[in-house]
């Protein structure tokens, strides 16, 4: 037997393959590995950032019998009518950036400590001339992915109140925020420590592509944390 898989495509991987998604025809008992196998036959010169029903699964996985690529969503609103309850703030979106905004998400009176960090568009890389960057991210699985930094966070810094986190996509000039995270706690240390771990970790972990676009040419820009980065290479 055999089920239809959609995969999708991002970045990079996209202008390779010269398309966004398709779907394949695979073995019903398909493995991550050899559905991987599959997609790099049909498109050598291409690398994509797969992900099945929402989770990330070992390449000897076998995938489930429910092959859609899904959303999925918190249900936390009940408990976060109330302003004791530590909440998490995730927004991608094209607009302008506002640290007002996001700094004040996250401010409680049980609160000594909000700690922020504001990543913006430089208008040089290595000797050439930047113009602008333009993000683009798998929405769902990039917020699936910044909801788990923020339940790490909580692990580890457990007096932390609340996190938000907000990453720009599409076009954002110089000098202008790509991303701001905000983090509040009864004293410095903790929030000073958990903002440094949720920008690392999200460098490394979330599907977000940057491309930086020069005078008169273009660059997907890859961080060097990215687990991902060597496999495009």
């Amino acid at each position: 037997m055999r089920c239809q898989v959609s995969v999708l495509y991002f970045a990079r991987s996209a202008e390779l393959a010269g398309l966004r998604c398709e779907t394949l025809s695979v073995p019903r008992q398909i493995t991550s590995l050899q559905l991987w196998e599959e997609i790099v036959r049909l498109h050598p010169r291409s690398t994509c950032f797969l992900e099945i029903s929402s989770w990330s699964c070992s390449l000897e996985t076998r995938l489930p019998l429910s092959h859609q690529l899904v959303e999925a969503e918190s249900a936390q609103r009940a408990m976060d009518e109330s302003e004791d309850v530590p909440k998490d703030f995730i927004k991608l979106k094209s607009e302008k950036l506002s640290v007002d905004e996001v700094s004040e998400l996250v401010i409680s009176p049980y609160c000594g400590a909000v700690s922020l960090f504001i990543g913006t568009t430089r208008n040089n890389f290595e000797g050439k001339k930047v113009i602008h960057l333009e993000y683009e991210a798998y929405t769902s699985m990039a917020e699936t992915e910044i909801k788990k930094i923020c339940r790490d966070v909580r692990q580890k810094w457990p007096s932390v109140k609340h996190i938000a986190v907000h990453h720009r996509l599409g076009v954002v000039p110089i000098t202008e925020a790509s991303v701001i995270i905000a983090v509040s706690s009864p004293h410095r240390t903790q929030s000073l420590e958990a903002v440094m771990y949720c920008i690392n970790t999200l460098k490394s972990s979330v599907p977000i592509w940057k491309k930086e676009i020069y005078e008169d040419e273009y660059s997907w820009k890859e961080n060097k944390e990215c687990f991902w980065a060597n496999s495009e290479k």
